[in-house]
């Protein structure tokens, strides 16, 4: 769980977005919405999600490094790895 007021804040923004495209997700699919349509809502859910879990993940390795550059570990690349394995 991220400690800081302002990551948790910035955490459960991103979780309420993902649970507004669930429910329209819902929404199309009980309207009987055209497969483009549920499939692009489905996209923005998958994005949504990997999103968020790219964000707990960096405030992690943050948080648990402490200052990961004076233990000579280059967190913005491996941040910009696990993102490219995210998307």
């Amino acid at each position: 769980m991220p400690k800081s007021h302002e990551d948790r804040k910035k955490t459960l923004t991103r979780l309420r977005r993902i649970q507004g495209q669930c429910a329209a997700l819902e929404t199309a699919l009980a309207s009987g919405a055209e497969c483009g349509a549920i499939l692009q809502q489905l996209a923005a859910v998958r994005g949504g999600v990997n999103g968020l879990m790219s964000e707990i993940l960096e405030i992690h390795l943050r948080e648990e490094l402490g200052v990961p550059e004076a233990k000579g570990v280059d967190l913005d690349a491996v941040l910009g790895l696990v993102r490219s394995y995210l998307k």
